[in-house]
């Protein structure tokens, strides 16, 4: 679904869904939150974040993307708050299963892939540790600036380490039973919010090529960073997923 980037004070006087997300840069959560809206062909504009903005900071609440608003209701900033909304603005197609336990199922599988704690929250953590040990990872400023915002701590670096492996492990385990049952998605036979969060969780590991997500060399060279741990729980059957949701589901190349 195409958008227009606005700036601040225009998407203030409208109506309708505006959203708040990262500029030149595939994060996981906005890049989600985008699909949700594209598979919905949801209407909305969107705010490049800017952090030196005092007046995005004040409507958002807070110095973060996404940030979606609608209408004249609250901020919503997490990502079962946006998922929530657009099975409300669109509910059809569903991104949630209407059976109670594939529903639970598909949020438990969506808190371990962006809640905090979860793949997305761990895999940036293991990223800051690596830049502020010269290790690749985030440059040194972004990783401090990081460091202090999501409560990192040096002496839980392995503790992160072997909970991005599981959580890995655990996923391409789960499209492994899938795909006995005949089928490529999460749960059940079609597309979920799972589906789209796994698709874009992987961009902390393996960016998608550079024609299909143009992107800083630096970030990229950051995200591409692999301890042989990491490296070895990232099983070939994430990628093929995340590109088949991106080749039949998704819109490419990115628009950040």
């Amino acid at each position: 679904m195409a958008f227009e980037y606005v700036g601040v004070e225009e998407a203030m006087q409208r109506d309708g869904l505006r959203m708040v997300v990262v500029g030149d840069t595939p994060s996981p959560w906005g890049e989600a939150a985008k699909g949700l809206l594209h598979i919905k062909k949801i209407d909305w504009a969107a705010v490049r974040l800017d952090h030196g903005s005092e007046v995005l900071k004040q409507w958002a609440g807070q110095q973060g993307a996404p940030v979606a608003f609608y209408n004249n209701e609250k901020p919503r900033s997490g990502w079962a708050e946006i998922l929530l909304l657009t099975e409300r603005l669109a509910p059809t197609p569903a991104l949630l299963p209407a059976h109670p336990a594939d529903r639970a199922l598909v949020m438990g599988l969506a808190h371990e892939i962006l809640g905090e704690e979860g793949l997305g929250w761990s895999r940036r953590l293991q990223l800051v540790h690596a830049g502020l040990q010269g290790s690749g990872g985030f440059k040194e400023p972004v990783a401090k600036y990081l460091a202090a915002k999501y409560g990192y701590r040096p002496n839980t670096d392995a503790a992160t380490a072997t909970r991005i492996t599981s959580l890995l492990r655990m996923l391409a385990g789960r499209l492994a039973v899938q795909r006995e049952a005949g089928s490529s998605y999460y749960v059940g036979h079609s597309l979920t919010a799972a589906d789209i969060y796994s698709a874009t969780i992987m961009a902390l590991f393996r960016p998608l090529p550079q024609e299909q997500c143009e992107m800083r060399a630096s970030t990229r060279a950051a995200f591409e960073t692999l301890d042989v741990e990491t490296k070895a729980a990232l099983h070939p059957a994430l990628i093929e997923h995340r590109d088949m949701i991106y080749a039949q589901h998704l819109e490419l190349p990115l628009s950040l």
